[in-house]
């Protein structure tokens, strides 16, 4: 099983050495992320919640450990991260219909032989 509290702490060390070298990069990502929430129209914890749901969608393990534990400080409960969840794993199903139509409409346009 992966040492989630370590990785993080290593990720984010790492994501330190990089806002050194360069730090418009995290100053970026830390503005679009800002961004989002600038409406108010959502609460913190809901966006905590889709961003765990994108994070499994696009595989970043980076974001899964920093999100789950934003998440539960802003009181996210276990039933409420695994509802998200149950999301992403529909999305990612669900994508995989989509794209399987796809390659059938691709086959489809294929010369017979």
């Amino acid at each position: 099983m992966k040492d989630w509290n370590g990785y993080r702490t290593d990720l984010l060390e790492r994501v330190g050495d990089l806002a050194k070298q360069s730090p418009d990069i995290t100053r970026g990502l830390g503005l679009i992320d800002g961004a989002a929430a600038k409406t108010g129209h959502l609460e913190p914890k809901i966006h905590e919640l889709i961003a765990l749901a994108v994070a499994v969608t696009t595989r970043c393990d980076g974001c899964i450990t920093v999100h789950t534990k934003k998440a539960v400080e802003l009181g996210a409960s276990k039933e409420e991260i695994t509802e998200a969840l149950g999301v992403a794993i529909a999305l990612n199903a669900g994508a995989a219909l989509v794209y399987s139509a796809r390659v059938l409409e691709a086959h489809a346009q294929l010369p017979v032989v």
